[in-house]
């Protein structure tokens, strides 16, 4: 007979963190998908009122949530033309045998350790149209004439607000993966170089195919990442010029906390975490079943 000590013992020790995630994740998800039938101005004493779908149609009616939705895309596209070539690079890098890589350590992964709060203000300042830095040094360079309000040009704010958020998470994905890079075994690259291939032959036959699982985990953490962006859209630009950069998260916010109505912000959030949990699904079997083959 087999014995449940062991069981019981890593029942034991798993049981905090669970009871933790369920209480800090599980039981505000659906408290959400709750109120979301609700609507409620957030005043304790102020009784519920059932609506029924009433808040999601008000929230399919809104050209800014379509918007919204626009914003995340191009978040997610960024996510696999920018993050992931230049996180991927930085990954060779470290785990090269290049001298001075703890240097490269430190510099890629600082962006992703600092509070959002403080790389907002810092690129607020930077991206100013009046006196920001990147203006200064573009008229510095005698090309005055491609200085702009970064910030404040609806055309481009969201594209600039998306080159922040590649610089901040670059580091991240970088350690993402390095993890994956030192998880293949020496021999293999060992083997392709006495058979005559060179680095991008490794890099294409060996490197890529072997980090599979390493990419997986990086489109779920894209989009899942991208449907939940805040910090930096509500510190750089909060939201604005005139909604340009808007994303669900903003929309949410405004909603809650500006209109007084927790109904349809709540069925917002609804929405980003349905939409997070199918894309998760959804990729996990579209990797999955291309791994197979």
């Amino acid at each position: 007979m087999v014995s449940r000590k062991p069981y019981m013992i890593a029942a034991a020790f798993l049981l905090p963190a669970f009871l933790l995630y369920t209480i800090a994740y599980v039981v505000p998800m659906f408290q959400t998908a709750y109120m979301s039938f609700f609507s409620w101005n957030g005043i304790k004493n102020v009784p519920l009122e059932f609506v029924g779908w009433d808040n999601y149609v008000q929230m399919f009616h809104k050209p800014e949530f379509y918007r919204s939705l626009k914003n995340i895309g191009i978040f997610i596209i960024s996510s696999f033309i920018l993050i992931l070539p230049i996180a991927f690079a930085f990954a060779l890098i470290i785990t090269s045998k290049l001298k001075g890589k703890r240097f490269f350590k430190v510099a890629f992964f600082m962006p992703s350790i600092l509070p959002l709060t403080a790389v907002g203000l810092m690129w607020q300042f930077l991206l100013k149209g009046d006196g920001g830095l990147v203006n200064v040094v573009i008229s510095a360079l005698g090309m005055s004439s491609l200085t702009r309000d970064w910030l404040g040009e609806p055309a481009i704010a969201i594209y600039v607000v998306v080159i922040v958020n590649a610089w901040i998470y670059c580091g991240l994905n970088m350690i993402i993966f390095a993890s994956g890079l030192v998880a293949i075994p020496e021999d293999l690259y060992e083997a392709a170089s006495l058979d005559g291939a060179n680095g991008f032959k490794r890099l294409m036959l060996i490197t890529v195919p072997l980090m599979q699982e390493t990419f997986k985990i990086f489109s779920i953490l894209a989009v899942t990442q991208s449907l939940r962006v805040f910090g930096q859209i509500f510190v750089m630009t909060n939201g604005g010029p005139n909604g340009a950069t808007d994303v669900p998260t903003t929309l949410l916010y405004y909603e809650s906390f500006k209109y007084n109505n927790f109904g349809v912000g709540n069925s917002i959030g609804t929405f980003i975490i349905v939409a997070a949990l199918a894309s998760t699904v959804l990729l996990n079997q579209l990797m999955n079943s291309r791994s197979s083959r």
